[in-house]
């Protein structure tokens, strides 16, 4: 009788700590971008797309980005001023709170802060977004959408019929009011009409430089963010 594929024995005593071993590479490769960088900035996304941060990235390819795991990250820097990797870098660690960021560049602080205050890109809202303006669609037919959409636009909300192979709209229908917050059959209805209702925008929150000065930013009078605010981990680090 040939043995059993399923009858194996694995050997958990030479697996590696894996999830150690990344957090301690993440703390090397922080520190090494202190020593070679000048300056730091911490930022946060609004409307967070990873395609458009992957945009910014690509942009300042000569500089660094990392974003999620503000834990291990802080501990590379330093939690407290007895154990920072260099002067005030604890204070860089204690603006990582919710989704923030770091961005480790050579270029000054006055080119960084005015690409960045001018870099916002449109993108589609999502289902929790505030609706900015009304969109009202009219009694009518729907020429921008084939015959086949028909049913997942009934699905969606949208009262329409077919009428001689064209998609109709058999009444008035707002799809959203200013100041709403959108459902995710809205979101998705305004996606098909193309039409944006957010900004992605990074915001600088602070600016560290490798002479140990540190300065708050646009955000510099608001409080830091709760600590216990769940961090974000979806995104990877370069």
């Amino acid at each position: 009788m040939p043995k059993s594929k399923r009858d194996k024995k694995i050997s958990l005593t030479s697996t590696r700590k894996k999830g150690l071993e990344l957090k301690r590479n993440l703390v090397d490769q922080i520190r090494e971008c202190v020593d070679q960088y000048a300056r730091i900035f911490t930022f946060s996304v609004e409307n967070m797309r990873n395609s458009k941060l992957k945009e910014v990235r690509n942009v300042w390819k000569h500089s660094r980005f990392f974003f999620g795991k503000n834990k291990v990250m802080s501990v590379a820097l330093g939690r407290g001023a007895e154990d920072e990797y260099r002067e005030n870098l604890h204070r860089v660690s204690q603006r990582l709170r919710g989704q923030t960021g770091m961005f480790f560049t050579n270029k000054t602080k006055e080119e960084v802060v005015e690409w960045f205050s001018q870099y916002q890109l449109k993108d589609f809202a999502r289902s929790g977004n505030t609706a900015v303006q009304t969109v009202v669609l009219f009694e009518g037919p729907l020429p921008q959408f084939s015959h086949s959409m028909e049913p997942q636009l009934r699905h969606l909300g949208l009262p329409t019929k077919l009428e001689r192979g064209e998609i109709t709209l058999i009444s008035d229908h707002t799809v959203c009011t200013a100041g709403d917050v959108l459902t995710p059959e809205q979101a998705r209805i305004l996606k098909l009409l193309d039409t944006p209702m957010v900004n992605f925008h990074i915001t600088l929150d602070s600016v560290w430089s490798n002479d140990g000065t540190f300065e708050l930013l646009e955000r510099g009078d608001k409080p830091a963010e709760d600590e216990g605010i769940e961090e974000e981990e979806e995104d990877e680090n370069d």
